[in-house]
């Protein structure tokens, strides 16, 4: 059975989705705010996000930018809020669909089918080539390419840091979304450990850490991993 993830402040919302994509033969599993359905989506990822974008922790807009920084999974948001000034900004943030309060369950039922019936997204790789060294994201090793010397050893933080920028190539990944994914929710303004880290990693991968030309700060917004 297909899993659906909703995510909504509203109980009787979340409840009338439940009972009626239930009936329909979904499996459902809800979320009051955004911090619980990052948390979902990281432990057991559904196959759909049936997401608000009106959250009382976090904007929607940062929930979809927190799932799309390492998984393609599709995102349907169902909102009240019906101006292009708040759709647009939702689908390029990575949102597959945009719903607008109120809707029929049968119109929903229909996007979900729609969703379901697009092609399932390339592969992804598993190992990318930064400077002279080869990492692996499956088996968290990094080897050495191009003659050269020992590989360094990256920290598990140092990992986490740098998956949601290795698997974007050429995006844009917030600061915002980087802190709360490797530190946890509450440290989004922490921006010095990302200054600290950054610059340990451009030591370590680099060809010249002072004119890093793969690990880029985008000031004001966040990095981008470049190939």
């Amino acid at each position: 059975m297909r899993r659906v993830l909703v995510v909504d402040d509203e109980p009787g919302f979340r409840k009338a989705l439940d009972i009626d994509l239930t009936a329909r033969h979904y499996t459902v599993s809800t979320a009051p705010d955004g911090v619980t359905a990052l948390t979902l989506v990281s432990l057991n990822p559904p196959d759909v996000i049936v997401l608000d974008l009106g959250l009382p922790d976090m904007a929607g807009i940062d929930v979809i930018l927190g799932v799309r920084a390492w998984t393609p999974l599709p995102i349907i948001v169902v909102s009240g809020r019906s101006d292009p000034a708040d759709k647009v900004p939702a689908l390029d943030a990575g949102a597959d669909d945009y719903l607008t309060k109120p809707f029929s369950m049968d119109e929903l039922a229909a996007r979900l089918r729609a969703v379901f019936r697009r092609p399932a997204a390339v592969e992804e790789p598993q190992t990318v080539d930064v400077g002279g060294y080869r990492l692996d994201l499956a088996a968290f090793t990094v080897g050495t390419r191009r003659g050269r010397g020992k590989a360094p050893h990256l920290t598990p933080t140092e990992w986490r840091l740098l998956m949601p920028l290795l698997r974007n190539p050429g995006r844009l990944v917030t600061g915002r979304q980087l802190l709360r994914e490797v530190w946890g929710p509450g440290n989004e303004m922490r921006t010095n450990y990302l200054r600290v880290y950054l610059a340990t990693l451009r030591h370590k991968l680099e060809p010249d850490p002072a004119h890093p030309r793969h690990l880029i700060t985008v000031p004001g917004l966040g990095y981008r991993f470049e190939p």
